[in-house]
């Protein structure tokens, strides 16, 4: 992929025309720490942890950052595939009446889908107990135990995420496949503290029969190592889950064009003008390719591309049956 002149890259390399120069290394951020040790591990072992996204979430987007309490409905659109999620309400048993809820937005909402999706693949079952796996799930992005302030983060996205109404839609040209509903329909919003204040986990929680039965036929598997280390973004994620189902979907012989605009109408939610979303797009992209090595894309003034790819987890088939009989 192209970079922009005198640009600093994650490795402490600095490009200015053609020439390439080692210059004195700034001290590494814990998230560029994490990112090259991710690389390395990646790049010389297979994942041990899969993790996965429905095909059309990682196709289309959820908002970034907050589009503001007052907004109530959000749609994306990325060639076939159609996303249109509706904010909703849940019952407060404190206040005794229905409470409107925000949409779901930002990294943490991405991660939420990904531990419930996998969740429900590597058990073949809808019900997923949440308590222990996502405590589990949220230690291994973290790298350390999460505080309270960040599970409380996680617990209200959570809570946005199962309130909303979530339209999945595809088409071939011929006809189109529409699925309304919610992710999760069945777990306790305002789940309660323990005797010394300590934020909990519901229990567990259940994926809707439509949804569940949707991810079991579109399936994208991800390597959590990548997803660990891009947990900080929401740009980064989205990057990374539309190159592992992307990518080795390119025809062979036949590299796609992607231009500017369209990138732009994909990603580019917050950024008015071409040129900054660009330069944005540019940086997250090189970080993931530091989590997707064998990404073979190239980027220039023109736009994006595409190569064909090995995906980030050679298992491409997953196939779930529900256990629970239900």
């Amino acid at each position: 992929m192209s970079r922009h002149d005198d640009e600093r890259d994650l490795f402490g390399f600095k490009r200015v025309g053609d020439l390439v120069t080692k210059v004195a290394p700034k001290r590494l951020s814990r998230i560029q720490q994490r990112l090259i040790e991710t690389n390395s591990e990646i790049s010389l072992s297979p994942a041990d942890q899969i993790t996965y996204q429905h095909t059309i979430l990682c196709q289309t987007g959820l908002p970034y950052r907050s589009p503001g309490d007052d907004v109530r409905l959000w749609e994306r659109t990325n060639g076939r595939a159609y996303l249109r999620i509706e904010a909703g309400g849940a019952i407060h048993h404190d206040k005794g009446g229905f409470m409107d809820l925000p949409l779901p937005f930002g990294p943490k909402v991405r991660l939420i889908l990904i531990h419930l999706n996998s969740e429900a693949i590597k058990t073949g079952s809808p019900e997923i107990e949440v308590e222990d796996s996502m405590t589990a799930f949220v230690k291994r992005l973290l790298r350390n135990d999460p505080n309270g302030r960040e599970i409380r983060t996680f617990k209200d996205q959570l809570s946005a995420l199962s309130a909303a109404t979530i339209r999945l839609a595809v088409t071939d040209g011929q006809r189109a496949v529409q699925i309304n509903t919610q992710v999760v329909t069945v777990f306790d919003l305002w789940f309660p503290k323990n005797p010394n204040q300590r934020l909990l986990w519901p229990s567990t929680v259940r994926l809707s029969r439509d949804y569940f039965d949707s991810l079991a036929r579109h399936a994208v598997p991800l390597d959590e190592r990548a997803v660990a280390a891009l947990a900080h973004s929401a740009m980064g994620l989205d990057v990374y889950t539309w190159l592992a189902q992307r990518l080795h979907r390119v025809p062979q012989e036949k590299p796609q064009f992607i231009p500017w605009p369209a990138l732009h109408e994909q990603f580019g939610q917050g950024y008015a003008e071409l040129r900054f979303f660009r330069r944005a797009f540019l940086k997250v992209l090189k970080t993931v390719q530091t989590q997707y090595p064998a990404a073979r894309f190239e980027a220039d003034r023109n736009g994006m591309l595409l190569r064909n790819s090995a995906p980030p987890i050679a298992q491409r088939l997953v196939l779930v049956s529900d256990r629970t009989g239900s």
